[in-house]
């Protein structure tokens, strides 16, 4: 009954004029600043921010809010229409679904986004109205060794991301890896890899990497085209719709990719982007034809879209119950909060519990403002696709460029973009996947920082990874994995025997 109360109490709130004015403002912004590459939500919420002072407390959260999980949405529509991901989380979605605008499948793939946003969105939601303070508590519950285990197995798992052969895929991962690595080591505080430029001492950015091994190589590879791009005719509603096929291939994939968002997102350090690549890596290796990916699967759009989007809003549970940002923007909202005098943490759902429930409430309301709000401009973002090749690749040049400048307004990120769009090219020629490297670019850091930490907390015992049931639990699917494809080629050769 009080929480019945509590959830009605926080619709009424959502639902003043001022509350829906500045959730539809923050949905709007934050889709428009996540179709511009490498803005991203964290960018646009530190631009906005200063606007917040003037605002009452409930409006100001609500409208970031609306700009983070907006962002995560937008995000995915470059990475569909010109291969552009508008953030790390949406860099996957490019593998199939460029695929799909290039068949002319562009309004279909762009509608499945967004009801798989909406869905996952929705039940990231329900999780944090019903379990907020449990779920909470289990995040709480992991270590640095549970960490790396979880790490170790995204790692494993993303070596089945790309289309090609997973040695390659392999040898893309440890490269990502090795470029995770330049910058500051967090232990000694010695530079790793910074060739004498001091830009490199803080590392490489990952939209720097993002725009150099995605926008780049396909400005490159396309100029010689005449026109890559299926030309796009006016879209109709029947035109968005995914056939009965795509339609019972998607179920799954959903509910998995919701299921694996929701969990990462409450762990700090993990969120949308590894949630999506993991998603996609569990996907083509349940997958029966597991060789469609790549090529254009609707199972490759809905798993990372359906993760990332599960894993924005299960993110805010270890912000506001525990006070533990889980991300850079999700720091930033911490910070928000705190500036309008609301200290995040355990007392934060009884001390201020209507806001709690106003903020939970709206993120009802701004899903479905995303929904309403994006599935008529289908059309529009499909016509982008009649821009010839010529007008579009200067555009792309110089939202990448404009782009990654915003970030840390320095001049070298771009030349860093250009060198690693180079790479990014030859990987390309050579069959190597960029996904692959982006995820171990991704990890890497992450990986290495729980394992110093885990060995230091264990006094050096590696046994200390096998007394965690997590870490235990992670390493098992980990091995399992890695001996899935002998198994599975067994069982084929048995079957073909006995037929």
């Amino acid at each position: 009954m009080d929480l019945a109360l509590n959830v009605a109490g926080g619709f009424a709130q959502a639902f003043s004029a001022t509350n829906l004015l500045y959730c539809f403002i923050g949905v709007t912004l934050g889709t428009l600043i996540g179709v511009l590459p490498g803005i991203g939500a964290m960018l646009g919420i530190s631009l906005l921010l200063p606007v917040t002072f003037y605002l009452p407390p409930d409006a100001a959260i609500i409208m970031i809010a609306g700009i983070y999980y907006g962002g995560e949405y937008g995000g995915s529509i470059t990475s569909i229409l010109i291969n552009l991901p508008g953030s790390a989380s949406s860099a996957v979605t490019c593998l199939d679904g460029y695929q799909m605008a290039k068949k002319g499948r562009a309004a279909v793939a762009l509608y499945v986004t967004a009801m798989a946003s909406f869905i996952a969105g929705s039940f990231g939601i329900l999780l944090m109205t019903l379990f907020s303070p449990l779920i909470a508590s289990f995040a709480l519950s992991f270590t640095s060794v549970d960490y790396f285990a979880v790490m170790l197995l995204g790692l494993i798992a993303s070596s089945t991301v790309g289309r090609g052969s997973p040695l390659k895929s392999v040898a893309a991962l440890v490269v990502g890896v090795l470029f995770g690595s330049i910058g500051t080591d967090v232990n000694t505080g010695l530079a790793r890899y910074s060739m004498g430029f001091p830009e490199l001492i803080t590392g490489v950015g990952v939209a720097v990497l993002a725009m150099g091994l995605f926008g780049l190589p396909e400005v490159i590879t396309g100029v010689g085209e005449e026109d890559g791009h299926t030309q796009a005719k006016r879209v109709r509603i029947r035109d968005m719709l995914p056939t009965r096929d795509e339609v019972r291939r998607s179920a799954a994939p959903l509910v998995r990719g919701t299921g694996i968002g929701s969990l990462l997102g409450v762990l700090p350090g993990t969120g949308a982007t590894i949630s999506a690549f993991l998603a996609y890596s569990f996907e083509k290796r349940v997958s029966r034809e597991p060789q469609r990916f790549g090529h254009g699967a609707i199972e490759g759009v809905v798993a990372p879209e359906s993760a990332n989007n599960a894993a924005a809003q299960t993110g805010f549970i270890p912000t506001l119950t525990l006070g533990i940002p889980g991300s850079a923007t999700m720091a930033l909202i911490l910070g928000a909060l705190m500036i309008h005098g609301i200290p995040p943490g355990p007392q934060f759902m009884t001390d201020h519990s209507d806001l709690f429930w106003a903020l939970v409430a709206s993120f009802w309301v701004g899903n479905l403002f995303l929904l309403v709000l994006n599935i008529p401009l289908v059309g529009i973002w499909v016509k982008l696709l009649q821009i010839p090749y010529r007008y579009m690749f200067p555009a792309i040049v110089c939202l990448i460029c404009v782009g990654v400048y915003s970030v840390n307004l320095n001049t070298f990120d771009i030349w860093l973009v250009l060198i690693i769009g180079l790479v990014g090219c030859g990987m390309r020629i050579c069959g190597f996947e960029a996904a692959a490297f982006l995820m171990g670019f991704i990890l890497g850091p992450l990986m290495e920082e729980n394992l110093r930490r885990a060995l230091l907390l264990g006094r050096g015992d590696f046994t200390v990874f096998l007394k965690s049931p997590i870490s235990l639990t992670c390493f098992a699917l980990t091995i399992l994995l890695l001996v899935w494809p002998y198994i599975s080629r067994y069982l084929r050769r048995n079957r073909m025997a006995e037929a």
